[in-house]
């Protein structure tokens, strides 16, 4: 009788720099019953090959083009409930850690944790088990034993972006005017300076300054 042969686990790597791409692929090949089914450089493209692959677990950076990590998470979690997400990331962000799960993910990798953190975090998300660092962990107890308003106040604020807004602050804050903005997204200049107007008052923001400290401050841009 012939034994079947175990399921093997499919990961998608999601990273803008293919040193890093190309290095988490060579982890995870090494590791038995796993395999990489596709290699994303943005956060669009991360979630097309996700909903498209429907990946066992994406591994991905929080800072990439096209959409924020916090954005991916939210639309993988929409088109592949069964995908886990393990975020492989440089960010040490508290607003933004505790945001991302708050949007669905499994574990937080920081790239500067050994090697073998990212292989024991995929093994245990393999087993639908969440694992992060206790350096994430501190920072997610951390949350919840102290009262901080202005942190709670920053979080609540950033909860109530759409996904529109979102990419708009992106774009705004990487130096895009309402008229290249519009262009870029196949609207109005109206809409935008409608949009833009609603960030600045749910963000409380009064410069165009505070966005882009905002949206390097929560990842959705790089310093």
């Amino acid at each position: 009788m012939t034994e079947t042969a175990p399921k093997r686990t499919t990961v998608l790597v999601a990273d803008d720099h293919e040193v890093v791409r190309e290095g988490t692929r060579a982890l995870i090949v090494r590791e038995a019953n796993f395999e990489v089914c596709g290699m994303a450089r943005d956060g669009r493209e991360a979630v097309e090959m996700a909903t498209k692959l429907q990946p066992d677990i994406v591994v991905l950076d929080v800072t990439m083009p096209e959409l924020d990590g916090v954005e991916v998470v939210r639309q993988i979690r929409r088109h592949s409930r069964e995908t886990r997400i393990l975020i492989f990331s440089g960010l040490q962000s508290e607003e933004v850690i505790a945001e991302l799960f708050r949007a669905g993910v499994k574990s937080y990798i920081r790239k500067g944790d050994p090697a073998g953190n990212l292989v024991a975090a995929l093994h245990a998300l393999a087993e639908d088990k969440p694992f992060f660092t206790p350096g994430v962990s501190d920072v997610l107890f951390s949350r919840f034993l102290h009262d901080d308003s202005t942190t709670a106040k920053t979080a609540a604020a950033e909860e109530t972006l759409s996904s529109r807004e979102r990419e708009i602050l992106r774009l705004v804050a990487q130096g895009g005017s309402n008229k290249s903005v519009a262009a870029a997204l196949g609207v109005s200049t109206r809409t935008v300076e409608t949009h833009r107007a609603a960030i600045m008052r749910k963000l409380h923001a009064t410069s165009t300054a505070e966005l882009v400290r905002y949206a390097i401050r929560n990842g959705i841009i790089e310093a």
